[in-house]
């Protein structure tokens, strides 16, 4: 298998050169034309049309399985084409099959192979057992031509159309009478027991000619197939009319499966190329939660800015300016009551004053901070770009891996900033550890990753699925890590330790001020708990599509809106953090170091109960192993994003606090 690491580096490198992008494809990704054998001449175009197969996966298990391992019909002369690195992380195990067509030629129940599984062989009764697994899990095909997937469109509710990329194995009638997923669409699968193979496919291929456009040729513009499941009475010459093929439950004789195709070609001009996934990504529902999602993202940060200008604009100035306004010992008139107040009694007023001191007192476990704070400012930046790029169209579904590959290589060449921010504050921390501050840096947050990743895929290697990484790919994982991003990460730290630390507006006393008693929501674990519902509320709706996406197979596409999202979120956690740090601040709590990072970060742990209950309320994955699956790959997501929104609270909260105390006058 080749994986074309080197390629990728170099691609994104010039993915963000790039500044412009035109159309829905990447740049680069051009267009196919076909033509009629022996009816090209001197132009450009390709006859023969080769249908690839993609791994199989379910919904009901986290498990997919290479096209092989169910020993369908294969090609004779069996290629992968390569495969880059997201692809590999990701499990795509592309490969050539034996359905090829010629372009313009349709054909009619042509036979591809028959398979024969002898009762008393044991090895092919492995065989028929793993088929009947998988129709019984719901085991999905994915096939692509001309890079596009093809897809069974079937009606839905409401007379609407919905197109799958993607189509059953086969379906179960259990013993109970009760059809099962792809079952209901036949009223002849109907015994009990009983296991219904596809073992027939009607293709349709659209194509837009360029007849009438000053092109040659015609490209493919659309891909469809609809499933059958058919008994060949002869399997030598079949005619595709026959009774339903089935498998029983408990086979008593040998079972033999002919497989079959019918191709069709149509002409449709209205669909232009750029286009040809529109009919895919139309069908998919939810545009209109999507807006309802931002709406009401929408709201929620109209509300916290209009608390943060409230205390920014009436309290605080109000405050600034009668502190500045004071010198100790003097009197003071506030019109237009005409009361006289002291020093001391204007700071009783506001309590965030009183704390000037020890506002800045380095925190307890500086290192472990400083090292979070890096490595959220480096997942910051990947994800900035990545979704930028997405929104652009450089990473579009058509281009299949890049999206993995991008946020692979962004991280890998982003360890400068990783180690810059974690030396800097580390070092405004007081810290004089710098060797274990870098090393610390560079190896524990990618180290967790890693470790968690490895242990998923021993279990993916055990249970024998596609989706377990090659070992040449972790050794380049960790070659990227250990060859690339660790140095880059020393680099960092270098010129961030030569930079004398942050300058803090007022000096520190030596002796710590005592912590008045805290009322319940001042205190640390109920203003932590609270910090991150807001933040959460923003991203729930959307985090419903990408975790689809991810354990369900749908295809995501509305990086637009991911995009605005991923603003709203930056907002909302800098917001609700800066409110309660202020809170706690006019509490006379100074320890607001950790908690600021805390506070956001704490939407990671609403992430996790809500990942737990789209598990148990949204999923119908069975087995051990898929379910360690899950919550492993889970955790991974969660470490991330509390990195990630933790990082954007503490700078948010640290500009908060360093521009009110820089506009108090303080002896």
């Amino acid at each position: 298998m080749k994986i074309r690491i080197e390629t990728d580096l170099v691609l994104v490198l010039t993915l963000l050169a790039s500044s412009t992008c035109s159309g829905f494809y990447l740049p680069g990704l051009a267009p196919v034309s076909f033509c009629e054998e022996g009816k090209g001449g001197d132009a450009d175009c390709e006859s023969h049309i080769q249908l690839y197969v993609n791994r199989l996966d379910s919904v009901e298990s986290v498990l997919p399985y290479e096209y092989d391992g169910f020993d369908f019909c294969k090609d004779d002369k069996e290629t992968r084409p390569s495969e880059n690195l997201g692809q590999v992380l990701f499990g795509e195990r592309i490969e050539t099959s034996p359905y090829k067509f010629l372009f313009k030629k349709d054909e009619k129940c042509k036979k591809l192979c028959t398979k024969t599984y002898v009762k008393d062989k044991t090895d092919d009764k492995k065989l028929l057992d793993f088929i009947k697994r998988g129709m019984q899990l719901n085991y999905q095909h994915h096939w692509i031509v001309d890079n596009m997937p093809v897809t069974w469109c079937y009606d839905v509710e409401d007379s609407q159309k919905y197109c799958n990329p993607g189509f059953p194995i086969g379906c179960l009638v259990t013993a109970e009478g009760r059809a099962k997923d792809a079952c209901v669409i036949n009223s002849d699968f109907n015994k009990k027991n009983m296991f219904y193979i596809f073992n027939h496919v009607d293709i349709r291929i659209s194509y837009h000619s360029g007849e009438n456009e000053g092109w040659m040729g015609a490209r493919l513009v659309a891909a469809t197939l609809e499933p059958k499941s058919i008994k060949h009475a002869n399997d030598e010459s079949p005619t595709c009319d026959g009774p339903p093929m089935t498998i029983p439950a408990e086979a008593d004789s040998d079972v033999k499966i002919t497989y079959t195709y019918s191709v069709t070609f149509q002409q449709n001009n209205n669909i232009k190329w750029a286009s040809r996934w529109d009919y895919i990504l139309v069908s998919m529902p939810h545009t209109n939660i999507q807006w309802f999602s931002i709406m009401n993202s929408l709201v929620i940060v109209l509300f916290l800015s209009g608390m943060v200008a409230m205390i920014m604009l009436r309290t605080l100035h109000k405050d600034i300016a009668r502190y500045n306004q004071v010198d100790q010992g003097d009197l003071i008139k506030v019109p237009p009551q005409g009361k006289s107040i002291s020093y001391e009694d204007a700071q009783e007023e506001s309590g965030w004053k009183q704390v000037h001191g020890d506002v800045f007192r380095p925190p307890r476990k500086g290192m472990l901070l400083s090292v979070f704070l890096g490595q959220g400012t480096q997942i910051f930046i990947m994800t900035f770009i990545t979704l930028f790029l997405a929104c652009l169209g450089f990473l579009s579904p058509a281009n299949r891996g890049a999206l993995m590959t991008c946020s692979v290589v962004l991280w890998v060449l982003l360890g400068t900033p990783a180690g810059y921010v974690s030396a800097r504050l580390y070092k405004t921390f007081g810290g004089e550890k710098w060797k274990t501050n870098v090393l610390l840096t560079a190896l524990l947050c990618p180290g967790i990753v890693f470790a968690d990743f490895f242990l998923m895929n021993l279990i993916l290697w055990v249970e024998g699925s596609s989706a377990a990484i090659p070992f040449g790919t972790l050794v380049a994982i960790l070659a990227l890590w250990f060859g690339i991003s660790v140095p880059l990460t020393f680099i960092g730290a270098y010129f961030g330790f030569k930079k004398p630390a942050i300058e803090q507006p007022v000096r520190t006393n030596q002796i710590p001020r005592q912590i008045p008693e805290q009322s319940f929501f001042t205190k640390p674990v109920p203003g932590i708990v609270m910090g991150g519902i807001l933040p959460f509320g923003c991203i729930f709706i959307q985090l419903f599509f990408i975790l689809n996406s991810i354990w369900s197979h749908q295809m995501y596409y509305m990086f637009g809106f991911l995009f605005l999202v991923f603003i709203i979120l930056l907002i909302t956690c800098s917001e609700a953090t800066i409110l309660l740090c202020y809170f706690h601040l006019c509490a006379e709590d100074y320890h607001w170091w950790w908690r600021s990072f805390l506070t956001s970060g704490f939407t990671a742990i609403y992430l996790f109960v809500y990942a737990v209950h789209y598990f148990f309320s949204k999923l119908q994955i069975v087995g051990a192993a898929s379910t360690i699956l899950y919550f492993g790959y889970t955790g991974i997501m969660v470490l991330i994003f509390f990195l990630f929104t933790g990082t954007i609270g503490f700078f948010a909260c640290f500009w908060f606090v360093n521009k009110i105390y820089s506009v108090v006058k303080v002896d």
